[in-house]
């Protein structure tokens, strides 16, 4: 497994706990980010006991635009949670329709992780 891949699921296990995660590519052939490459990653969730639970599941997308780097992290077991855009600063939007809304109850810790993933891009 990627180095890369180990020191995200740790940034969630940090920020997400007691849950432990595993991350892995949604595209088999993707690569860790770098030099302009966009990915896609699948945060699967279990309790501490091992037990799945993919109601806590998590997508996370990396993607530049021109210079910037943006963090799109999307809570998978439920379709109407607001989804967090984290660019220069994190915007929580509405899964229908796009629009800005408050932060969710939780969202302090998704907003903790998605600094510490730019933490570990930045330090590549």
């Amino acid at each position: 497994m990627s180095p890369w891949l180990v020191a995200v699921a740790k940034a969630a296990d940090l920020c997400f706990k007691p849950s432990r995660h595993g991350v892995r590519f949604t595209d088999p052939a993707a690569e860790p980010p770098g030099d302009g490459t966009d990915c896609c990653l699948l945060i699967e969730a279990r309790d501490p006991d091992g037990t799945r639970r993919p109601e806590n599941d998590l997508e996370l997308e990396i993607y530049r635009s021109g210079a910037e780097l943006n963090l799109m992290l999307t809570r998978l077991g439920d379709e109407l949670a607001p989804m967090l855009w984290h660019g220069s600063h994190p915007v929580w939007m509405e899964a229908s329709s796009g629009q800005r809304c408050e932060r969710p109850p939780d969202g302090a810790a998704q907003e903790a992780f998605c600094r510490r993933v730019r933490a570990l891009l930045a330090g590549e």
